[in-house]
């Protein structure tokens, strides 16, 4: 037995150490395996997690051969390749699908469930909040299958709620309260009405909603319909603070909105609305106007409007409307013209209709009109004539007629009308003449002008009408230049004109009386007011006949003192005396002026001047001579004094009688003597001219000639400003 017992549990344990020694072997084969092995060549190659997992968790016992493939071999619960992996679990959906067709070899997790071929109405079999996840603690109360709202692809947004049992005592909010369900919008219509009231198209979608259909509402229209709750005003709405309900009285349609219109007035841009687009504008067929839709029409009616005509003219185009088919126009029997109609008739009414003749002429046919019976016609004591009526009347009136002389010549017989009685003849202060009218009246337009010496010739007898006033004609002035004239044409050689006529002063003479007149005022001109004064009769000057100048009054009038008189200004129109220094304060032109025949030669007298005479207001170079260029400066002298001309030039009839006056100047500084007096100067002048150094003492070196010790005044030599030595 023990032999047995022994020989058991010997065999028992080398089994055990046998199977050891080969599960070990085997662990180090399979982990013996080179890391760089290609699993792919066996055809199963690694993906996810099987990348990372031991060999030996799927080649039990070192077996590599026949290692299963399929996943639920290996996590399938109880199952001996099982050990260690996982599983799918007991909660797990059932099916008898591979593990692949939902799971990955990345991780179980995040599975996705094919719903292809799943039962309606099977859905709680899984989504049961265990095995699946069920309906959310807010999901609104149904006993509903879930794919009768739900799809495959996603639990939202769920789409097929069946609405079609609902009723209006369906309460909506439970469910569309914004969180089980999407709830009203902020902008939605303010109301406590149940969902359903107005959202019944179906239940698809909230839109289309009809809420007037199902609440009453009678005002306040904009508090919803601002354009952002409900639609608002549309851009071509009329513009109008008014609220909707004022116009709009249908909850059904905006159509058919009626304005009231009772506040509005003439001052209304009615064509604001009215233009067609907004509200019915003007037919093709109105009245063509930019006026303002109140000017004609009422605010109540379109019919019966009344165009106002107070602003229209003759320019107006009448007939664009009184055309008989816009508006009445002309009648059958009215009169042919193709005139607008304001040029005849007023803007309040067609009767009293005045034609405007202001554009006819001889040429317009009057009698087309004027026959008797369309207009009134000549009368029975007309004169006999085929003329047309415009040749001899006016367009305004009847009377006055003008008969148009136009084709009249020197051999019609004018007095067979102008006889003063058909037509007026020649008044009783007529010119005595046989003549016929035509030879002197040529307007005729009327009797004057009427010209007779254009027609008639006169040389002669011209005071047989103009010797008086009798006949109308000028008459000969009764004035110094006519008394004692009988012959017009001894002064007047033009049978035009009075003017131009032309006296024989041939035989007049200095002793003459020219002022009887030619005297200011009188018959002939006279001495300007500006005339030299004088008494000498205007023959002394004026020698020529044909006119008063040139005339020359010193030529013939003696005159040696009181030149002023004319010259000292020129107010007689004569050269008058300059505003210069060397006429200042003189009053006796001839003191210098000895000639009546010229200004130049005047020679002014120098007696009275003194050293203290201002020379140079004169003798500036401009009114007189003035220095040279060369001239010796005065600045060179004593504190650079600037001296008068007579201080050196001593005579008043030469510049050349010269004494130097040197002003007490004594040279270097207090005045300078070499500024003249050295060599090489060139100022004008006969002084001596040397250097400065001409006999310098030795050692010295002088600066002006004063300084040289020799000369005076400085020096001893001479006599100062006189003599050198």
């Amino acid at each position: 037995m023990k032999t047995t017992i022994n020989t058991l549990w010997g065999r028992t344990i080398r089994w055990a150490l046998a199977f050891a020694l080969l599960t070990l072997g085997g662990f180090a084969a399979a982990q013996g395996v080179p890391r760089n092995f290609d699993h792919l060549k066996t055809g199963f190659a690694l993906q996810g997690v099987h990348t990372t997992a031991r060999c030996e968790s799927c080649h039990i016992n070192g077996v590599f051969k026949g290692t299963p493939r399929d996943c639920a071999t290996c996590h399938t619960s109880g199952l001996s390749l099982a050990r260690g992996n996982v599983v799918k679990p007991q909660m797990h959906i059932p099916t008898t699908a591979a593990c692949e067709t939902c799971h990955s070899a990345q991780s179980f997790s995040g599975a996705k469930f094919n719903h292809v071929g799943v039962a309606a109405g099977s859905c709680t079999t899984c989504h049961n909040g265990g095995k699946a996840p069920g309906k959310s603690a807010n999901h609104w109360p149904t006993q509903a299958s879930c794919d009768s709202c739900h799809g495959t692809t996603g639990w939202l947004p769920a789409k097929r709620m069946d609405h079609s049992t609902f009723t209006a005592a369906t309460n909506c909010a439970s469910c569309h309260n914004g969180s089980a369900a999407t709830g009203k919008s902020a902008r939605h219509v303010a109301t406590s009405a149940n969902c359903i009231a107005c959202h019944k198209s179906g239940y698809p979608n909230w839109l289309p909603a009809k809420f007037h259909v199902n609440v009453t509402v009678t005002g306040n229209c904009a508090s919803c319909h601002n354009g952002a709750t409900a639609t608002g005003k549309s851009g071509g709405h009329i513009p109008t603070t008014d609220t909707c309900e004022s116009c709009h009285k249908s909850t059904t349609s905006w159509a058919g909105a009626k304005v009231d219109h009772r506040t509005f007035t003439s001052a209304t841009n009615c064509s604001n609305c009215h233009n067609g687009s907004t509200a019915t504008g003007k037919p093709g067929n109105h009245l063509a106007t930019s006026a303002n839709c109140g000017s004609c029409h009422k605010t109540t009616t379109w019919s019966g409007a009344k165009v106002d005509h107070s602003t229209f003219t003759s320019a107006t185009n009448c007939s664009s409307c009184h055309n008989g088919s816009t508006a009445s126009g002309k009648p059958g029997n009215h009169v042919a013209t193709s005139a607008n109609c304001g040029s005849c008739h007023k803007t309040t009414t067609w009767s009293g209709a005045k034609v405007d003749h202001s554009t006819f002429t001889s040429a317009t046919n009057c009698t087309s009109c004027h026959n008797g019976s369309t207009a009134s016609g000549k009368p029975g004591n007309h004169i006999p004539t085929t003329a047309n009526c415009g040749s001899c009347h006016r367009t305004t009136t009847w009377s006055g007629a003008k008969v148009d002389h136009s084709t009249f010549t020197s051999a019609t017989n004018c007095t067979s009308c102008h006889n003063g009685s058909t037509a007026s003849a020649k008044p009783g202060n007529h010119i005595p003449t046989t003549a016929n009218c035509m030879t002197c009246h040529k307007n005729f337009a009327g009797w004057t002008p009427a010209k007779f010496h254009a027609n008639v010739s006169v040389v002669t007898g011209c005071a047989n009408c103009h010797g008086t006033s009798a006949f109308g004609q000028t008459s000969k002035p009764n004035n110094a230049t006519h008394n004692g004239v009988t012959q017009c044409e001894s002064c007047h050689k033009s049978n035009s004109t009075w003017s131009g006529a032309k006296v024989d002063h041939s035989t007049f003479t200095i002793a003459t009386n020219c002022a009887s007149c030619h005297v200011s005022g009188g018959s002939a001109t006279g001495k300007p007011g500006n005339h030299i004064p004088t008494t000498a009769n205007c023959m002394t000057c004026h020698k020529t006949f044909t006119g008063w100048t040139p005339a020359k009054f010193h030529g013939n009038v003696s005159v040696v003192t009181g030149c002023a008189n004319c010259h000292g200004t020129s107010a007689f129109g004569q050269t008058a005396k300059p505003n210069n220094a060397t006429h200042t304060g003189v009053t006796q032109c001839e003191s210098c002026h000895k000639s009546t025949s010229t200004w130049s030669g005047a020679k002014v007298d120098h007696s009275t001047f003194t050293t203290a005479t201002n020379c140079g207001s004169c003798h500036n170079g401009g009114t007189a001579s003035g220095k040279p260029g060369n001239h010796i400066p005065e600045s060179a002298l004593q504190g650079g004094a600037t001296l008068y001309c007579m201080a050196c030039h001593t005579s008043k009839t030469t510049w050349s009688t010269v004494k130097m006056n040197h002003n007490a100047s004594l040279g270097n500084g207090a005045g300078w003597c070499k500024t003249c007096h050295v060599k090489g100067s060139a100022y004008l002048g006969d002084m001596e001219k040397k250097s400065l150094s001409h006999e310098a003492k030795a050692g010295t070196v002088p600066t002006d000639c004063s300084m040289s010790g020799c000369h005076r005044p400085l020096g001893n030599k001479g006599a100062a400003y006189s003599k050198w030595d």
